[in-house]
């Protein structure tokens, strides 16, 4: 198939881009790189695909060295114009949707950039679609839709009408938009809501990221609400497996659908919405311990209390993805920190 990933230079984005050319799809990646963390990082993924920094320009597109079945262009979703030109020419037949301005603290610092690279950018994901129709529109949504909800564990079927940060809204905003699109055009949508998605080739704006490069150079960590957190630490080749599974079945309309009791997650449209994550919370200092064996040190901690737009925990319930595609994450914690030290060593000792 012939596949649009936006977000390519990102963290899921590059590992998503790199499996599919594996596979022997068609990509094309688009990326604004800018610079919410280091744009070398993200240049580094494209060149481990074969997109060497030297030959990447605006508006241009470069053919992985690696992989003459992926290309990669340098350019912003909010350009309406360019996008539509791009598709209208290229007759993709999914479109993966992971660009967007992430980070929940970050978006009370500076929300103006989430109403752009959130909200104006899938209008623009949206009306390509409309007007070069695909079979599929997959795109990221998050865990932290399910805001003050405590319900444990979270599941697609829950009230997520309760969000405590922008990033959060503008999630939520997606998937209203996605099924508003769904409903007028028939355009199949499935939208991932990623919990807390961690491994090789990460964001440094992540904990997980952030605490090994303070680990090594013996540097304290914050750690937030005194380490009383749980998160549903998800690996990238988990979170991968479970994109593929959900981007090779389109989502069509549930004829048992209820009005009178509707289902959140499924529609008379063409729309779903689906969990992905471990469904196994850890303990936040569990976590850090795991992390402290990987890297051989320990960390010096110093305790926070709770962060504005923070949640205390999160706990994916999976049961759509085991049952509609037999998807199960594999990678233990251990496991999975374990290839994260490993990588983080390995790439910043030779940087």
């Amino acid at each position: 198939m012939k596949i649009l990933i936006t977000g390519t230079a990102g963290f899921i984005g590059f590992h998503l881009a790199l499996k599919l050319v594996e596979q022997g799809h068609q990509i094309v990646g688009i990326d604004n790189i800018n610079d919410y963390y280091d744009p070398e990082l993200k240049f580094a993924r494209l060149a481990a695909c074969g997109i060497e920094k030297s030959k990447v320009q605006w508006h241009t597109e470069t053919v992985s060295t690696k992989f003459p079945n992926y290309r990669f262009i340098r350019m912003t979703i909010e350009n309406k114009g360019e996008l539509m030109s791009l598709c209208s020419r290229e007759k993709f037949d999914i479109i993966v949707h992971l660009a967007a301005q992430a980070g929940v603290r970050y978006s009370i610092l500076n929300p103006d950039a989430y109403a752009q690279s959130n909200l104006v950018s899938f209008l623009n994901i949206l009306e390509v679609s409309r007007y070069n129709p695909v079979k599929h529109l997959v795109y990221a949504s998050s865990s932290s839709v399910y805001g003050l909800n405590a319900s444990m564990p979270f599941s697609v079927q829950d009230n997520v009408d309760h969000p405590v940060s922008l990033y959060a809204a503008s999630k939520k905003s997606n998937e209203l938009m996605a099924h508003t699109y769904s409903h007028l055009y028939r355009i199949p949508t499935s939208g991932l809501r990623f919990f807390t998605v961690y491994g090789p080739w990460g964001r440094p704006d992540m904990a997980y990221f952030s605490f090994a490069g303070a680990i090594n150079s013996g540097k304290p960590i914050q750690v937030f609400n005194h380490g009383k957190m749980k998160r549903d630490f998800t690996y990238i080749d988990d979170i991968v497996t479970g994109i593929i599974n959900v981007m090779n079945h389109p989502a069509e309309p549930d004829p048992n659908w209820n009005p009178a009791k509707p289902d959140p997650s499924r529609s008379t449209a063409p729309y779903r919405i689906y969990n992905i994550g471990n469904n196994n919370p850890v303990e936040l200092m569990d976590f850090i311990e795991t992390l402290e064996a990987s890297l051989g040190k320990k960390a010096v901690i110093e305790m926070k209390g709770m962060q504005d737009g923070d949640v205390v925990a999160t706990w994916a319930n999976v049961d759509d993805l085991i049952n509609n595609f037999n998807y199960r994450p594999v990678t233990s914690i251990r496991t999975g920190l374990k290839e994260f030290a490993d990588w983080y060593n390995s790439f910043y000792r030779q940087a």
